[in-house]
């Protein structure tokens, strides 16, 4: 149902892997219009496209928005897919928390503002712009360790409490959206352990052959993405579309 799709936004489209996935919506969906949002420009050699199909915004603050959604506005019609693939893990001064000890307020409201409030205003910014009849694949980039229920070694709390309640946004929206709209699919997904700076500081613990590449990743995602139904909503899923327990 969502194949092919005509226009897609791609949002955190100046990270590894939103570059990755910039280019393989190229690839497969050549005739989409391609929207992007990041913090800053995006490679020249990627993004083929008019300066008004780009967006610079900080996504974490709440004024992003408004700017968003005239940014929405402004185009020729509303994208049929969003990725958004915004995330932090860590900073030159945070790294994961081992203990309770370790956390604290600061890095935990900036591992929200990073984890879940870009991916809450993104969708604030496009939700009043949808009507009845706009098909809507949504997929936020989650994590596997913000599930509860897979929880087995703990740690890392800021990233799996703000993973967590981005899983919670993604069940709710796909229950909001789905009311209102005729087809939509609202999931989340885990695209596993990517070579990009999120995860260079934790690589050489990476077991051989599961430190996949950006290109990889982003394939493995679109393949995720084309074969999803409206009956798939809700769900957190693995790179390979297997369901991962809330």
């Amino acid at each position: 149902m969502f194949e092919q799709p005509n226009s897609v936004l791609i949002a955190g489209a100046g990270g590894g892997l939103g570059q990755a996935l910039v280019a393989e919506v190229g690839r497969r969906c050549p005739q989409a219009r391609l929207l992007t949002i990041s913090r800053s420009q995006p490679p020249s050699q990627l993004l083929q496209a008019a300066a008004n199909r780009h967006l610079c915004v900080q996504l974490g603050r709440p004024e992003a928005v408004q700017q968003v959604r005239e940014f929405l506005r402004r185009q020729a019609q509303l994208p049929e897919w969003v990725i958004n693939c915004c995330g932090i893990l860590h900073d030159g001064d945070h790294a994961p928390e081992k203990s309770l000890d370790q956390c604290s307020d600061e890095w935990l409201l900036t591992s929200m503002r990073g984890n879940l409030l870009t991916h809450l205003h993104l969708a604030q910014a496009l939700g009043p712009l949808l009507s009845r009849g706009n098909p809507l694949l949504w997929a936020s980039l989650s994590a596997k360790v913000g599930s509860i229920g897979d929880n087995q070694m703990g740690g890392w709390y800021s990233y799996r409490i703000s993973k967590a309640a981005l899983n919670m946004l993604v069940k709710n929206l796909a229950i909001e959206w789905g009311r209102r709209l005729d087809s939509s699919c609202v999931v989340a997904i885990h695209p596993g352990t990517t070579d990009t700076d999120l995860s260079k500081p934790f690589q050489k613990r990476i077991a051989p052959g599961k430190l996949y590449s950006p290109q990889l990743s982003a394939e493995r995602i679109l393949e995720v993405l084309q074969g999803l139904k409206p009956s798939d909503s809700g769900r957190l899923l693995f790179w390979d579309g297997q369901v991962i327990p809330w």
